[in-house]
């Protein structure tokens, strides 16, 4: 059995990472993974606040998975941010000790603004909300896409 598959079978919280070099978005899961709600946006403060703030958050959720938002060009292409992401997400898995997965990102970003925009949110608190409801968004599209792992989807005319 794989890690993926044990990971699929053990019950709890997975969190959803929008990476930024100033902020980062956070959004968190039910134990059950069935729901996404956003959590917070995190201003980057240094290293060490950094490793104190994600360590304090994996224990305090019981996180048993990061899912780390992944920029990539339209092609699928990867980028410099994508390879900041990636090194992050390294980090993030040495300092917390907890599994990290990778996401594609794109169009989270305009979609979360479309859905704050529709909210009739002032411009000011859209954009105090964007990082962390992107970050719902992309975890998910991470959920629903596990949840289907492995599905038959069975034939057209059924």
């Amino acid at each position: 059995m794989s890690d993926r598959e044990n990971f699929s079978n053990d019950p709890g919280r997975v969190v959803g990472i929008d990476f930024g070099t100033v902020r980062i978005g956070i959004a968190v899961s039910d134990p059950g993974r069935v729901l996404a709600s956003p959590l917070e946006n995190y201003t980057r403060q240094g290293e060490q606040q950094d490793r104190q703030r994600f360590v304090r958050l994996a224990a305090e959720e019981e996180v048993k998975l990061f899912v780390v938002g992944l920029p990539v060009h339209l092609d699928g292409g990867e980028s410099q941010k994508s390879a900041e992401a990636r090194q992050f997400g390294k980090w993030l898995a040495e300092v917390t000790g907890v599994a990290v997965e990778f996401f594609d990102e794109r169009f989270t970003t305009s979609q979360a603004e479309q859905f704050l925009y529709d909210a009739n949110l002032t411009s000011k608190r859209r954009k105090r909300r964007l990082d962390m409801v992107a970050a719902q968004i992309i975890l998910s599209s991470y959920l629903e896409a596990d949840s289907h792992r492995g599905d038959d989807p069975g034939a057209l005319d059924d």
